[in-house]
């Protein structure tokens, strides 16, 4: 990529790096922020060489690949790479920091015959929302409040957003649900079991939505408490699972968000195996989360087929006891701002918008 060679810019934009971030072209990271700040949030796969030493630090870094050098905002960032390029580093700054890399989105589409399911990747916070379209018509699931993103995936798609969905009540990031039904006039269908205190319709296991029009083609809704108690998966046309936060291609969501993990735990090892485990083993799972450890290429869907999840994913195969046991003592941190983000989310308050997207900032902590 031409951005990268050591003549160019000094600078590369937080998409530019999204577009060669897991291929062949993928630069070396350097993160010059302190540990603590490193610690909290980072880009997966960067190395963290402090500002403060890295004078004594620069004979780590490679000298024969590509560098890009990240800080919070871009300007630690930018005096690292003039270090860095006085010594012959091919250093590139990340323009904005990690809070440009916070508000990056790409697409990935996967073809289902008459369907297209759009995978909408913020690739800041590892959350994954989907626009599910047939004929002239669309379902999304798990919409940010960065609406315009959905309205233009539709408008060039030639669909009209009917309905929306959420899999379940969000606690790390703040549900479009409601600004996007605002947007388009579509109806918002959610789980009245995670309590939301706004108007919606409310979903029942196994009801059916037809989609674009065709009469055997359509959503299923599939209740599976255990993340929260009103977790749900939508089944596209036999073929593709939306899993929200019960099941990712990494791990399985954690049932201790709600202080009652062990009851949710139980619950989420039901849900699994008898929404999940139970379906043919062709079935493409896809997450409303990823990890560090999922490597996310360009125009390569985040996802995987039910039977390699089966084989990578020993917790599916575990007993119930020894599925509860570990899933309900994990100690991992919450997201940060968890109850002001549930209380956002449910419709018990309101926040300013700008101050509403400070609270979610950081990454995805919604795995066990």
């Amino acid at each position: 990529m031409d951005t990268l060679a050591l003549g160019a810019s000094p600078e590369i934009t937080a998409e530019e790096l999204a577009a060669v971030l897991g291929t062949g072209d993928a630069p070396q990271l350097v993160d010059v922020r302190e540990p603590e700040e490193f610690e909290a949030w980072a880009l997966a796969g960067a190395r963290n060489l402090p500002l403060s030493h890295l004078a004594t630090a620069l004979d780590q870094v490679a000298r024969d690949r590509e560098v890009v050098v990240i800080c919070a905002s871009g300007a630690r960032s930018a005096r690292a790479v003039h270090a860095m390029r006085a010594a012959g580093i091919p250093a590139l700054n990340l323009t904005g920091g990690m809070l440009a890399w916070s508000a990056v989105y790409d697409t990935a589409v996967l073809e289902l015959g008459a369907a297209r399911v759009v995978q909408v990747r913020r690739r800041g916070k590892g959350c994954l929302s989907y626009v599910v379209g047939a004929g002239s018509e669309a379902f999304v699931v798990d919409p940010s409040l960065d609406v315009e993103r959905y309205l233009g995936i539709a408008e060039r798609a030639g669909w009209r957003i009917t309905r929306v969905f959420d899999t379940h009540l969000h606690a790390d990031h703040l549900s479009g649900v409601r600004a996007l039904a605002g947007a388009t006039g579509a109806s918002v269908h959610l789980n009245p079991a995670d309590g939301y205190r706004f108007p919606f319709e409310p979903l029942d296991d196994n009801q059916w939505f037809s989609l674009g029009g065709q009469e055997h083609f359509g959503v299923t809704v599939l209740t599976a408490p255990g993340h929260t108690p009103g977790s749900t998966l939508y089944e596209v046309g036999g073929r593709a699972l939306l899993t929200g936060d019960t099941l990712f291609v990494d791990g399985v969501g954690r049932p201790d968000l709600a202080d009652q993990a062990e009851a949710f735990a139980h619950d989420l090892y039901r849900s699994l195996h008898a929404k999940v485990i139970a379906m043919p083993v062709d079935v493409t799972v896809l997450p409303a989360h990823y990890g560090d450890s999922v490597v996310v290429a360009p125009n390569v869907v985040v996802g995987a087929s039910l039977g390699e999840l089966r084989s990578s994913l020993d917790q599916l195969a575990w007993s119930e006891d020894r599925f509860v046991d570990w899933a309900a003592h994990r100690a991992r941190p919450r997201p940060p701002h968890y109850h002001e983000i549930v209380r956002i989310n449910n419709g018990a308050a309101s926040a300013p918008l700008e101050d509403a997207r400070r609270l979610e900032l950081g990454p995805n902590r919604c795995a066990a």
